[in-house]
């Protein structure tokens, strides 16, 4: 007589920072060196054990229900991007969000991940509203339904087509998109829903992975575009298996600092569209508001000759975003100089500094130098390495830079001016913001384009720049 045998599972253990997996528990995590994140994931063998003792093949080919065809006779439109009503995320999306679509939305915590996903929400059910399609579902899993409902009124962001569910079940939350049939569906955070066929609590290895599954069938068999909130770990790293941002179609990171107003989303992963393109917003008391020109929050209002400030232009993707540069040269009250930069690479000032003071015979070895950025933007490219330059001699010379003057260029370690990419979108920017002068490297200047009410100064070092950018110098 044949007994029976229970299906075989398989033990292994995961780590919640980058998705390592392991036979076994270790205490540090070999692939990432975090300490304490291996967590028991439990799955089922490939095959399951049958009466007989035998191992069961667990898939059949089966007849498939629609054929294969050719490519030229399958339909794009089911595929073409629909605007969301937020310009800045449908810039980094490639045009808007695609039916059927699931797009993980990631950010530290406080950058304004539900107030951006809350007012999508409210744009995309007026929106459908207008056409006649579903509803908007947003579900939240780490407030109260009042609690959202409060942000709604405060942002502005109340529409009769959008439905709010407080829900930590994934049933339930199935649930609600079977009466709703919604047009588009938003979790605010994946980390919050927990399955009752999954082991372990939410959040967990498991826990995610059974959710991420079960709600990317629903958003391709339903072609309902999905928006999910994820949390990042301490390391800016999207939480939870690695496999998640595998499984999604689109993965946003959601940036700024909490104590100013700009954020940037950017696309990680983008199975529709590039991802070279930023998206810029302004995070305020009303809400947040898409920004189409952030010249405004890096620039200073008044453009005055003052001593210690340059504007260069940076690039964001394909996006060029103007910035500006302060500099601060003062008397040092210590034995040993302080060096302070804020949204600047401190490390490229520091080589700046040195390069100065070893061409430029600029001496700051007795004095405190700041570097610092307007509107808290950040300007980490190599590009920008002119434009400190410039700030520190004309802070440490008391000498105003010439008036509507922006330059860039990387400085080397022998004072050369070496060549930079984005030239010409650059310069454009530059144009369109009324700077009339621009120091750019001199090497590829001879292929650059004519911009109109812009005068290149190519320069080959560094002293060449100061000298055309602070003339009485």
């Amino acid at each position: 007589m044949a007994t029976t045998k229970t299906a075989k599972t398989r033990t292994s253990y995961v780590c919640t920072e980058c998705g390592w997996t392991s036979p076994k528990w270790l205490g540090q995590c070999r692939e990432c060196r975090a300490w304490g994140t291996l967590e028991e994931f439990v799955e089922a063998a490939s095959g399951s054990i049958g009466t007989s003792g035998r191992t069961v093949v667990a898939a059949l080919p089966t007849r498939p229900a629609v054929a294969a065809r050719p490519i030229a006779e399958v339909s794009a439109e089911e595929a073409r991007a629909r605007p969301t009503g937020v310009g800045e995320l449908d810039r980094v999306l490639g045009g808007g969000i695609v039916p059927g679509a699931v797009v993980l939305l990631a950010g530290e915590p406080g950058v304004g991940k539900s107030t951006l996903l809350l007012d999508v929400a409210a744009k995309a059910a007026a929106t459908s509203r207008e056409r006649g399609q579903g509803p908007v579902l947003y579900v939240t899993g780490e407030e109260s339904a009042s609690q959202v409902r409060l942000r709604a009124e405060r942002i502005g962001a109340i529409d009769p087509a959008l439905l709010l569910a407080a829900e930590t079940e994934l049933g339930d939350l199935l649930g609600h998109v079977e009466d709703a049939a919604p047009s588009l569906l938003v979790v605010d955070s994946i980390q919050t829903i927990a399955s009752a066929q999954a082991e372990g609590g939410a959040g967990g290895v498991t826990q995610v992975r059974a959710v991420a599954s079960a709600l990317i069938q629903v958003a391709k068999e339903r072609a309902i575009p999905v928006l999910l909130v994820g949390h990042v770990t301490k390391d800016g790293g999207i939480a939870g298996p690695r496999v998640l941002e595998h499984l999604v179609d689109v993965v946003c990171q959601f940036e700024g600092d909490r104590h100013a107003r700009l954020r940037l989303l950017r696309a990680v992963k983008n199975r529709y569209g590039p991802t070279d393109e930023v998206g810029c917003f302004d995070l305020g008391e009303r809400g947040i508001v898409g920004l189409a020109d952030p010249s405004g929050l890096f620039l200073s209002a008044a453009r005055s000759e003052v001593p210690g400030t340059c504007a260069t232009v940076t690039l964001e993707g394909r996006r060029p975003m103007p910035v500006e540069i302060q500099a601060l040269v003062a008397g040092s009250a210590v034995g040993s100089p302080r060096r302070t930069t804020s949204g600047v690479d401190h490390s490229r000032v520091a080589m700046a500094l040195a390069v100065l003071s070893a061409r430029l015979r600029l001496d700051t070895s007795a004095t405190d130098v700041y570097v610092s950025t307007v509107g808290g933007a950040r300007a980490v490219e190599p590009a920008t390495d002119l434009a400190v330059a410039i700030a520190v001699v004309s802070a440490a010379q008391n000498l105003p830079t010439s008036p509507g003057l922006v330059a860039f260029g990387e400085v080397g370690l022998t004072g050369e001016v070496r060549a930079t990419v984005g030239v010409q979108r650059r310069l454009a920017e530059a144009a369109r913001l009324g700077f009339d002068r621009a120091i750019v490297p001199l090497a590829g200047s001879e292929e650059l384009r004519p911009v109109a009410g812009v005068r290149v100064l190519p320069v080959a070092h560094v002293s060449e720049a100061v000298g055309a950018a602070l003339p009485r110098s």
